[in-house]
């Protein structure tokens, strides 16, 4: 275990990749009594701003901005928008997004509530006229959360390669979605809290930890699903975090919630057979003790880079 720390530590010059933070831009349009009449905050991430992306609102609407200020990860602009007619039916664009960054899209209208979500590949949102029943896109943000964090998807090849047997897969996978469900809706709810930064350094010390486990000969946990389910505590409330950060600005609080950890499992779901192809096509080939090899060293130097550099932004 010493020798591993140590492969660690010099792998640490060629293991610097970001993982990268998931802060999604976010448009929050709420409508005033006068039908025409809206009120409008724009949230885009600071350590996206190259070109700051613009909202092209209708053409019945003639906006008026605010000067943008700085709070938390995000740059802030207040917009009144009054328009001749309701926004219904209409449409509305986001240009100059970064290739990397979504933008959700709340609007609130007096009797119901529509959510939509553009990228740089599709800047363009109708806005529906019929009322939308469901937050179906925290759906489609849990899914780009989990595949935007490279921290997240190293844990879970972590995870796949420290145990064996697909009845123990099952059991270990399953025990990691119950975890990490609890930890995020309390602290959505605000029944929990633990400073992101302190959060982000622990999540990376159980990457090294998995890490260090591989290959290992005793390594086959007797119950590796209560292992899984007290990591998946804290990695619950790393969600919870980047959730909390754009915030949920309808009234459907528990929906969104629900759809937001779907899309996490689904995409959790889709990255489990990638280490399992890995372990069956070494295990052919008769390279088994290398592929582990190579994976707990990818995986903690990843680990040890992320949980240096994380707690270096704690002290500072």
């Amino acid at each position: 275990m010493i020798k591993k720390l140590f492969l660690f530590v010099l792998l640490l010059p060629i293991a610097n990749l970001e993982s990268h933070e998931f802060n999604p831009a976010h448009l929050i349009i709420n409508q005033n009594n006068n039908e025409g009449a809206y009120d409008a905050t724009w949230m885009y991430p600071v350590k996206n701003v190259g070109k700051k992306a613009e909202v092209i609102f209708p053409d019945v609407c003639i906006s008026e901005g605010l000067d943008p200020y700085v709070q938390g990860k995000y740059y802030i602009e207040k917009i009144v928008l009054n328009c001749s007619e309701s926004i219904k039916g209409k449409s509305l664009e986001i240009i100059d997004l970064g290739v990397l960054t979504d933008a959700l899209v709340t609007i609130n209208f007096q009797d119901d509530t529509f959510e939509g979500l553009v990228n740089a590949q599709r800047n363009k949102l109708d806005i529906p006229i019929t009322e939308q029943y469901y937050p179906t896109t925290y759906l489609y943000l849990g899914i780009d959360h989990l595949f935007d964090g490279l921290d997240h998807i190293l844990f879970i090849f972590g995870l796949i390669f420290c145990i064996s047997g697909l009845g123990n897969i099952i059991k270990t996978i399953t025990a990691f979605t119950v975890a990490h469900s609890i930890t995020l809706g309390l602290s959505i709810y605000d029944l929990i809290y633990l400073p992101q930064g302190t959060v982000e350094a622990l999540i990376a010390l159980t990457i090294i930890y998995l890490a260090l486990e591989i290959n290992e000969s005793d390594r086959q946990f007797k119950t590796p699903w209560l292992m899984a389910f007290s990591f998946g505590l804290l990695h619950g409330l790393g969600f919870a975090g980047a959730l909390s950060d754009i915030g949920i600005a309808n009234n459907q609080m528990l929906l969104s919630l629900l759809f937001f950890n779907v899309g996490i499992e689904i995409a959790q779901i889709a990255l489990i057979p990638i280490p399992l192809l890995i372990i069956y096509l070494s295990t052919k080939i008769n390279i088994q003790n290398y592929s582990q090899i190579a994976a707990s060293l990818v995986i903690g130097s990843m680990g040890a880079y992320w949980f240096i550099d994380r707690v270096i932004g704690i002290i500072q």
